[in-house]
């Protein structure tokens, strides 16, 4: 008689993680997070309630790290078409030598994310718990904010060396012209958010960075 094979538990957890993961985001989605408690995410994930503590603290710790890893997934470009190109956007701003241009593609991108269904509720769950929990604002500013910003920050610095921008701007407040009112009207839901809003942003902001005769 064959040998028995033992189970493997790394794969088994995994297979728990990602549908906990999963369950996490779905619920947000369709109940709002107020009403998406550790019960229900279990139940609809099809594991014990004590599995969830084990691993993670509070609802809010296994909705941050259920969207750092769907993130983490779109940053992949794993699908075609829009959420390929949003995809290729998450990894880095183009460097083409056409600074508005290559804003306004990753603008764009970030304007087709936040109207996603699918990201916008845990981003805005998110946003709203890491303003009244300091450890999970930082963690989520940490994590998942910083990374992006860089990315601007980055390109913004190559636009200096090239003469594109001022040489005595900081980047790291240039990008919040960029990111600052896209971000307050996506949370106010004052207007729609559409790429032409983003095109005019990078278009005023640019205006306001360009060097001087």
């Amino acid at each position: 008689m064959a040998p028995t094979k033992a189970p493997d538990s790394s794969r088994r957890s995994d297979r728990s993680r990602r549908a906990i993961h999963d369950a996490a985001l779905a619920l947000v989605a369709e109940v709002g997070y107020p009403r998406t408690t550790i019960e229900g995410i279990a139940a609809r994930a099809g594991v014990g309630k004590q599995t969830i503590y084990r691993w993670w603290p509070s609802k809010a710790a296994v909705l941050m790290d259920a969207f750092l890893d769907l993130a983490g997934r779109v940053a992949e470009g794993a699908g075609s078409g829009e959420e390929a190109q949003s995809g290729e956007a998450a990894q880095g701003i183009p460097d083409t030598g056409d600074l508005v241009a290559d804003l306004k593609l990753v603008l764009r991108a970030t304007v087709d994310e936040l109207n996603d269904p699918a990201l916008e509720a845990p981003i805005r769950a998110l946003t709203a718990e890491g303003i009244v929990d300091a450890k999970l604002g930082a963690e989520f500013v940490h994590k998942l904010l910083d990374p992006q910003l860089a990315l601007y920050v980055t390109r913004l610095r190559a636009a200096q060396e090239a003469g594109d921008v001022r040489a005595d701007i900081d980047p790291r407040t240039a990008l919040e012209l960029l990111i600052g009112p896209l971000m307050h009207r996506w949370l106010l839901r004052t207007l729609p958010l559409t790429h032409a809003y983003a095109d005019e942003i990078v278009d005023y902001a640019v205006g306001g960075l360009a060097p001087r005769p």
